[in-house]
């Protein structure tokens, strides 16, 4: 069985050195795990991290919504730099989030549509936070189209939303946070998705799930990403599969994402 994180940030400070952190997800059975940056800064952390862990680690390289006012003069070029040099790398974590009042839309868009381009001059994946933002997202897409795959990485978004991504080429991540009772909406949304479009996440160190699914605790809320193995068994249950249907299948989407 191949159990995949589709999306953490294995780099952040909070989970502290990673190599426990890694050995404790290998432990759990995890076997490979999507590595997302969220600004310049963190490009050359994930690209190391993916150097030492070639088989466990595929790197993404972007520039999320919160901080797209920081991004420097000349940024692109160097992303541009760094994805000629990283023939597996993903692009993101990129998006748009209008539930943060700074930086507004107007700034996070053409951060984002840059990170779109990008992704259709390589033809790479690219890894999207979308909240309170549909129609932005829609008309990001209108300038700028999606490239041939992406994933919507903690889709809370309902079914109608799904249905106009999908045939852009959109997969759909599923995180421990939404095995809250109250999101139970969500899971009704999960459960009428394309088998061969979800994935499983952690978010790691963020989105922690209800306690009763948590494998590894750590202080301060902190989610550690070998809580996976804990998710996606409860996630399996609630689909009405097998863990181990699960987890091949999820496996296989990824595989069909991101390569």
């Amino acid at each position: 069985m191949t159990l995949i994180d589709a999306h953490n940030h294995l780099h952040d400070p909070r989970l502290g050195d990673p190599e426990p952190v890694i050995a404790a997800m290998r432990e759990a059975g995890i076997t490979r795990c999507m590595v997302n940056a969220t600004c310049e800064a963190d490009w050359p952390v994930v690209g190391a991290l993916a150097k030492a862990h070639p088989d466990f680690i595929v790197p993404a390289y972007g520039i999320h919504p919160w901080k797209a006012h920081l991004a420097e003069p000349g940024w692109t070029d160097r992303l541009h730099a760094l994805l000629d040099r990283s023939p597996g790398a993903a692009i993101g974590e990129c998006g748009l989030d209008r539930w943060v009042k700074e930086p507004d839309i107007a700034t996070q868009a053409p951060v984002f549509e840059e990170q779109l381009r990008l992704a259709r001059e390589f033809d790479r994946p690219v890894v999207i936070h979308c909240l309170k933002a549909w129609q932005p997202l829609f008309e990001s897409f209108e300038r700028v189209p999606p490239p041939r795959r992406f994933l919507m990485h903690s889709f809370n978004g309902s079914i109608e939303t799904a249905r106009r991504l999908i045939p852009l080429g959109a997969y759909f991540s599923f995180s421990g946070y939404f095995l809250q009772p109250r999101k139970v909406e969500v899971v009704e949304t999960f459960r009428k998705l394309p088998v061969d479009r979800v994935l499983v996440e952690t978010d790691a160190p963020d989105m922690l799930p209800p306690p009763e699914f948590i494998s590894h605790p750590m202080e301060n809320g902190v989610n550690h990403p070998a809580n996976l193995k804990e998710i996606a068994n409860e996630f399996s249950k609630l689909m009405g599969i097998s863990s181990k249907e699960m987890i091949d299948r999820t496996a296989r989407n990824f595989g069909g994402c991101f390569g």
